[in-house]
Formats: structure tokens, sequence, C-alpha cells
């Protein structure tokens, strides 16, 4: 008799078209059906176990079927599902805004929702467009750092540095200009690439909207980091140049950085500010746009001046969503999460330092709870991380490499225990494919 998860595996193939996956991959590497989750958990339909070591891509905060989490969205369900934002609104989004304004850093005091971290990209950059076209001024250019990663949609891939995106949809992209990203985490490699920011911005500026970055860490970009000098310069230098800032922090926001949002580390207020994924605590799509008053105001006018903001979604700040992310944020509120993962980072660097006595190890960084092994030694068409990745799923950690980067972004609950497994998995997983 076949097995429950092969006969959900076959029933799958037979209609999905999965994301990020050549689907030919398939025909040898066995998916993985999923029946549940419970805490870092997540168990198939044999009663096998996976700790997500990834949070499910970067989105789990507090663990699977948190009960908090869970009571909330289900009190909510009972009163409302969804309703329109345009001309109308609710407690849960009122609520979640000023929360969120109360967050961040001060300038950023208007809410904007969006429904996924692409289209809070997308809306961003429309925002900055638009913004410097009320105020009588085409600049129609943007600026990102190499190696950046924002999001899949036209105006979030134009943006970003995936050779294979920006080579198969080039004639679709709109204009961008690209300046060096800090080479590693030093103060001298951060210095170097605010010259080369200076000179592009002093040639280019009044055809530039914004400069869009991932403050820390570009996550996509094989968890590349770097110091936080960098982001005070470039605040300064966007505030010279008349260039907004935009700080994609769909990643790095809630905690993930040691902080609650990269942008403290150098205590700096951006003009827009995207967040998703942690915001929901992984449980259903949200993301919204952070923005100044100044912004605001560009676009606050009468009708038929035509200077409103044109864009929407159906499910912008959907109840149901923003209700799991008042949850999320209240566990913030009542725990010391931050302290706590303070000490579970520490506690990851000492148990990785093992990591460099290995031969196809090149090195080790880390960021608050994002910990990156990068190898050495071996050609992309060896699938080095798909290797590591069957291996570890083996052995019951869902690990999901960089190509040949391989890391550990948790969900916050991780117990030492379990932090430990984690950690010898993927150690005996690089150690069995070393040359």
């Amino acid at each position: 008799m076949p097995s429950k998860n092969n006969e959900i595996m076959q029933r799958d193939l037979e209609v999905i078209w999965h994301p990020c996956t050549q689907m030919k991959d398939h025909e040898t590497l066995p998916l993985v059906p999923i029946r549940s989750g419970k805490g870092v958990y997540l168990y198939d339909f044999e009663g096998n176990s996976y700790i997500d070591a990834v949070s499910s891509w970067w989105v789990n905060l507090f663990g699977h079927a948190n009960p908090k989490i869970n009571e909330k969205v289900k009190s909510q369900l009972d009163t409302l599902e969804h309703v329109l934002l345009a001309g109308f609104t609710h407690e849960p989004a009122v609520d979640l805004a000023h929360k969120l304004v109360k967050l961040t850093p001060e300038m950023l005091t208007k809410v904007f929702y969006v429904d996924n971290g692409s289209s809070a990209v997308e809306a961003a950059l429309k925002m900055s467009y638009h913004y410097h076209l009320n105020k009588g001024k085409r600049k129609p250019v943007f600026l990102s750092l190499t190696n950046s990663y924002h999001g899949e949609t036209i105006g979030a891939l134009s943006v970003g540095d995936v050779s294979l995106y920006k080579e198969t949809y080039e004639q679709l992209l709109i204009q961008n200009r690209q300046v060096p990203v800090p080479k590693d985490q030093s103060e001298a490699s951060a210095k170097e690439a605010l010259d080369a920011l200076e000179k592009t911005l002093l040639s280019h500026a009044d055809e530039i909207s914004a400069l869009i970055i991932e403050p820390l860490i570009q996550g996509a970009g094989g968890m590349h980091m770097y110091h936080p000098l960098y982001l005070e310069g470039a605040r300064r230098l966007t505030k010279t140049y008349d260039v907004h800032l935009i700080a994609d922090e769909i990643m790095t926001g809630f905690g993930r950085t040691g902080k609650m949002f990269a942008c403290e580390h150098a205590t700096i207020s951006p003009d827009f500010m995207t967040l998703s994924k942690g915001l929901t605590g992984g449980y259903l799509p949200l993301s919204v746009v952070m923005t100044t008053d100044d912004v605001y105001q560009a676009f606050y006018c009468d009708y038929n001046e035509h200077k409103a903001f044109l864009h929407s979604h159906s499910y912008t700040g959907n109840p149901l969503a923003c209700a799991a992310a008042l949850a999320t944020l209240e566990i913030f509120e009542q725990n010391d999460i931050l302290g706590e993962n303070e000490k579970k980072a520490l506690y990851i660097k000492t148990q990785v330092e093992k990591f460099l006595d290995l031969s196809n190890v090149k090195s080790i960084r880390q960021q608050g709870m994002v910990t990156a092994i990068e190898l050495k030694g071996y050609e992309s068409t060896e699938r080095v991380g798909l290797k590591i990745y069957e291996y570890a799923l083996t052995q019951g950690v869902l690990l999901r490499p960089l190509g040949h980067i391989i890391y550990f972004m948790p969900p916050y609950i991780i117990t030492y225990d379990e932090i430990d497994k984690m950690i010898s998995i993927a150690y005996e997983g690089i150690k069995r494919i070393k040359k």
C-alpha cells in the first residue's frame, strides 16, 4: 500500500507548480507533505518530525500553532473575516497601525497596508517616484546595492541584483543603478562603499528617486552582512542629495538582527520602511509600507488635483492577518524576546566555531538570530546545498541552503537542545561532503 506521504506527493505533482523550484528535480527529490506543525517542529503524515531551522522562509517567529496567535485569529474569525479598506476601516487595522508607529523609528508616522513583501517594495518605489512628481520633479531612476534582493514583481526585480532574474526579464524592468554593497562587516568596507555611493549621487541624484537597501543583512544574497556605519552614511547622503531612503526590513524586521528593526543599530529613520514576513508571526500574508508625514502630505489634496497615490490590493489590511500581527506584537510586549534572543545568538556563535575546523568551510558570519556558514571549493553545478538539505531532512532538520551558504534562522522559541541538534546535523552534513 502506498504511504500517505507518497499519495499526497503524487497528487501534488499532478497539479501544483511550486515556487523557486525546478519541478524536474522532483523526479528524484521527494516532496515532503506536512500534516501539522507545533512549536519549532513540522510533522509529515508518517510521524516524522523536522526542526524548522529556516522559519519556513523566514516568517515564523514564535513557532507553529502558537496558542496565543491561534486564539487571536480564531476570535477575529467569529467577528469579521474581511472588509475592503477603501472607505471602510476596522479595529485590528487601526490598532496595529498605532502599534507600528510607536515601534518603528520616530519619523515613520503613516502606515500603508499591502499584502506581501514584494508588493510592499513595489508600493514604496511608486510612492517615492510619485512624491517627487507631485513636487514637480521627474526622477524615474532607483538606486540599489549589488548582491541585493527585494522581491520578484517587476519593480522589485528591477532594484534587485539576481543575475538570472535580471537577464531573463531585462526588457521588462524599470530603470535602476547600482552601487557596491560593503564587502564585509568591517568599518573600512562600509566607508569604501559610502565613497562609491556619494560619487553616484553627486553625478545622478537629479534623476534618482530613492536608494533601497536591506539593512545589515542581504538575505537571498547569501546572508551577506555589513556594518551599521553604512546605514548612518547612507541616511546622511540621501538627505544631502534629496533622495529617499527605503529600508527593506521585510526579512530583518521584528528582532532578527538583535534589535526590533535593523535600522536601530544605526539609530536612523528612513523615508520608507517595508515590513512583512515576521509581522504576523508567519501566519498570514500581510505587509506594510511605513512612511513619513512629509511623504503623506505630498499626496493630500483636492480630488481634481490628481495627486492621490494610485495603489490598491483586494486583501489590504485583512482583519485576520492584522489580528495575527497584533498577537505577535503582544508576545514581544509581554516577554523579553530580544534579551532571550541575545543569549541564544551568543550560544549559537560559540557552537558554530567548530565549523571552521572543516577544510570546506570558508567563513562564518552572524547578526542576531541569523547565522551563515559559507562553504568553499565547490562548483555551482555540484549543488552542494541540495546535498546538505537532503541529508538534514533524513536527520529531522529542515535546512534550505542558499547555494553554498548554510544558514540558521530558527523560530525564537527554539530551545538550547534543539539548537544543538540543528547545529550538529548541519555540521555532519557539511563534514560528509568535505573534499
